[in-house]
């Protein structure tokens, strides 16, 4: 908890909250991440250009934050067998799960989905196996 920033922490919740609230009144769409850049090539042409716009949005989102403040230190321990497998397993999941965290944690629960529970709490269940697994048993 030595790095815990709870004002960039709540800015930073706030402003997912209002981006995914603007997109559902002004678009219809709901802002799940797996959803948007899965359907980027496979959905209707019509939808093309701003899933197009959202996807470089998050690519050119860090290049724009650093313009403000440097990016935060990043160590990534794992080797590219790790990584790829992790992907994989992500991507298979939210496929299983129709959806991702950002489209049933922040979308879903905001429109009191029992779906988006039910896929939030496995999501999060998930998260602290694996990484008691591996800090506490495969270390």
């Amino acid at each position: 908890m030595t790095a815990f920033t709870p004002w960039q922490s709540l800015i930073g919740g706030l402003l997912i909250g209002l981006s995914a609230a603007l997109m559902v009144l002004y678009l219809g769409k709901i802002a799940g991440i797996s959803g948007i850049v899965g359907q980027l090539w496979q959905g209707a042409k019509s939808d093309r250009q701003w899933r197009g716009a959202f996807t470089l949005g998050l690519l050119l989102s860090p290049l724009l934050y650093q313009l403000i403040a440097p990016l935060p230190a990043m160590l990534i321990t794992a080797d590219w067998p790790q990584l790829v497998a992790a992907g994989l397993l992500v991507g298979f999941g939210t496929r299983l799960g129709s959806g991702c965290t950002s489209g049933h944690g922040v979308c879903g629960l905001s429109r009191l989905s029992i779906r988006s529970l039910v896929a939030t709490l496995t999501f999060m269940a998930t998260a602290i196996v694996v990484v008691w697994l591996t800090r506490h048993v495969l270390t």
